[in-house]
């Protein structure tokens, strides 16, 4: 991964000398039911919401201070210190993460629907040429997710979620066998999970999974997102997703298709308040996804975070 330095005495100390912090170009405006116009409107960290004041403090002091990135593939290449600028807003659905990847890499980039069909693309090759340990260790990966041991993980979780592939074409048959069911006496929620789990795809592999990822909530998806949660107790709720329009939500298999499609890292930054008992130096930090071919872009740098009642999520735009 990329060297990322985001103090400033370490920056300074890095490079030699400093170079100019670059200035990302205004972004283009994204169009929300109350979007501001960007002619008037700033995007200052103060201006974002949903964050809280140890969070924007830290954000703000990042922004002054830039963060440093050397490409850890060529030593001899110098290294770049960027400002990182608040890029604007995301709707919070299941395309999230490709719609942000794309406002961080330009407008002249594919749209978030393509962006995502790269990204499997791009999974389905590195899968089918890795050796049986590499796919093996991706599947267990893809399982944890998707298809979890139900009989286990509840110290950790509270709620657990099986994910399930419909075809969009077999809907009508699912919902006749399951009221075949009602009729001979069971319950519709458990008949629906009898029957989901008996003819729905299971997301366990990476077959399987780069099916479920190429779904955006589009009528061009062939498959319906079912999603069982359950509770140590048992089955607590069915979402049958009846419109179709729930996409799948990136994830960092998703993530590491597109760093290596784009030749670049990718940077998911969290930010962690005071409800998780960290102090203000430590309340962001940076998860790096690197590509797994030669880096030949500067990285790019996402910050998604829920902002209350309008539900969306904010990005850093940097390209």
């Amino acid at each position: 991964m990329g060297k990322l330095l985001s103090n400033s005495a370490a920056v300074a100390e890095t490079l030699n000398p400093s170079p100019s912090l670059l200035q990302w170009p205004d972004p283009d405006p994204i169009h929300t039911p109350e979007a501001v116009d960007p002619a008037t409107a700033s995007f200052a960290w103060a201006a974002v919401s949903g964050l809280d004041e140890q969070q924007r403090r830290r954000l703000e002091k990042i922004h002054a201070r830039g963060v440093f990135w050397k490409n850890p593939r060529d030593a001899e290449a110098p290294g770049v210190a960027f400002r990182l600028e608040h890029g604007g807003d995301v709707e919070a659905d299941g395309n999230c993460l490709f719609t942000a990847a794309r406002r961080a890499m330009g407008p002249k980039t594919a749209g978030a629907r393509e962006l995502r069909q790269r990204a499997v693309r791009r999974f389905l090759e590195d899968y089918g040429s890795a050796d049986g340990a590499a796919r093996e260790a991706a599947d267990v990966a893809i399982r944890h997710l998707y298809s979890p041991d139900l009989k286990a993980g509840w110290g950790i979780h509270v709620v657990q979620e099986v994910k399930l592939l419909a075809k969009k074409a077999d809907r009508e048959g699912l919902d006749a066998a399951i009221q075949e069911l009602v009729d001979l006496g069971l319950q519709r929620e458990g008949a629906a999970e009898s029957i989901y789990k008996d003819r729905c795809i299971a997301i366990n592999d990476g077959l399987s999974w780069a099916k479920y990822m190429s779904i955006s909530g589009s009528p061009e998806d062939e498959y319906d997102i079912i999603t069982l949660q359950y509770t140590e107790e048992g089955l607590l709720s069915i979402d049958e997703n009846r419109n179709g329009h729930a996409a799948a939500f990136g994830d960092d298999i998703a993530i590491e298709g597109l760093a290596t499609e784009f030749r670049r890292e990718v940077y998911v930054v969290q930010a962690h308040g005071s409800d998780a008992m960290v102090d203000e130096n430590d309340c962001v930090f940076f998860l790096p996804h690197s590509p797994r071919v030669q880096i030949c872009e500067p990285p790019i740098f996402l910050f998604m975070k829920g902002t209350g009642k309008h539900n969306l999520a904010t990005i850093w735009c940097n390209a």
